[in-house]
């Protein structure tokens, strides 16, 4: 069998321990049954912590490891659970970081949840080399670990022996993604169609919230965002915003630009796209009507920018994430 080793963290967010946990536990066993098969695990899995020590989760709940990381001799795959704060965590309990190490350099592949990944890049192997981490925390990924390609609009990376995930619930699916790797693609869907797991998901865009990027320095081009995120549904003239802000046009672009990462007009883009679809999740206007709210006539054009901006036809994205209704017969 495969062995697979989870490292649980305090302050670990209990689905990333417990969802990979039962998902390699599973595999070879939970379809076999359905199937009136011979049940044969594919896995022998185990979850460590730094010291032995049960793992203190949020909100209060508490994990008993089988043994201490460093009991640990032999594993094929090491997956580090997410954390509510990776720093913190290291710094209590930083020999984590030798440990990946070791383990890595032993011929075990590496995975981590959400922001785990933070710990996968302070061992500097992620170095050169893509990730993903919760979409919440990319710019500061990328501040941190410059060198590391981070690609945060997706759900999985994989850089050969290294994987990592979005959020919290993206375990399951680095999970199954895992077992197609060590196991083949057929086991891999059969565990999928035992635990009722969606193999279609590859992006974290639809489910990202757009910062409205005021962590700098520049106190005039954060009067321009206000102006712009005040002024969204109207006509934004840019010569004049710029003129009204004491600047000509270009030297507004480049410092905006240099501020936020954005030109003027993505932000503004970027501004209406994330209203509409707050207004697609909350009721039933049209897309044409809505589109007229946020400031855009064309409605064939400003869907291209919405489709841009999240992946998804407006039509897919509100059947995602409008409020749910009863399901009962």
């Amino acid at each position: 069998m495969k062995r697979v080793t989870i490292l649980a963290l305090d302050d670990a967010a209990a689905t990333t321990i417990t969802g990979p946990y039962d998902t390699f536990c599973l595999t070879g066993v939970l379809w076999n049954l359905g199937q009136g098969q011979d049940i044969v695990p594919e896995f022998e899995v185990e979850i460590v912590t730094p010291q032995g020590k049960p793992a203190r989760c949020l909100n209060n709940l508490t994990i008993m490891p089988h043994r201490a990381m460093g009991e640990v001799q032999e594993t094929d795959l090491v997956l580090v659970s997410a954390v509510l704060d990776i720093h913190q965590t290291m710094a209590r309990q930083g020999e984590i970081i030798a440990w990946l190490l070791e383990r890595y350099q032993a011929g075990a592949m590496l995975a981590s949840v959400c922001t785990g990944s933070f710990a996968l890049a302070e061992t500097g192997l992620l170095d050169g080399k893509i990730a993903t981490t919760h979409w919440r925390a990319a710019d500061e990924f990328r501040n941190l670990y410059p060198e590391v390609q981070l690609k945060a609009e997706r759900l999985i990376t994989d850089a050969g022996d290294i994987f990592c995930s979005g959020g919290f619930n993206s375990s399951i699916d680095l999970s199954n993604y895992l077992v197609e790797k060590m196991c083949g693609r057929e086991t891999a869907i059969q565990c999928a169609k035992a635990l009722v797991v969606d193999r279609g998901r590859v992006s974290q865009i639809p489910y990202s919230v757009f910062h409205f990027q005021r962590e700098h320095s520049d106190a005039v081009i954060l009067k321009v965002q206000d102006s712009l995120e005040r002024n969204f549904d109207k006509a934004i003239d840019f010569d004049r915003v710029a003129k009204r802000h004491g600047m000509g046009r270009r030297t507004m672009e480049r410092r905006f630009k240099t501020a936020t990462g954005d030109t003027p007009l993505m932000y503004l883009q970027r501004v209406r796209v994330e209203e509409a679809k707050r207004r697609l999740e909350v009721n039933s206007m049209t897309f044409d009507e809505i589109s007229y709210q946020v400031g855009y006539e064309d409605t064939s054009f400003f869907r291209k920018i919405f489709i841009k901006h999240t992946t998804m036809r407006p039509n897919e994205y509100r059947a995602k994430f409008i409020k749910m209704v009863d399901v009962g017969c």
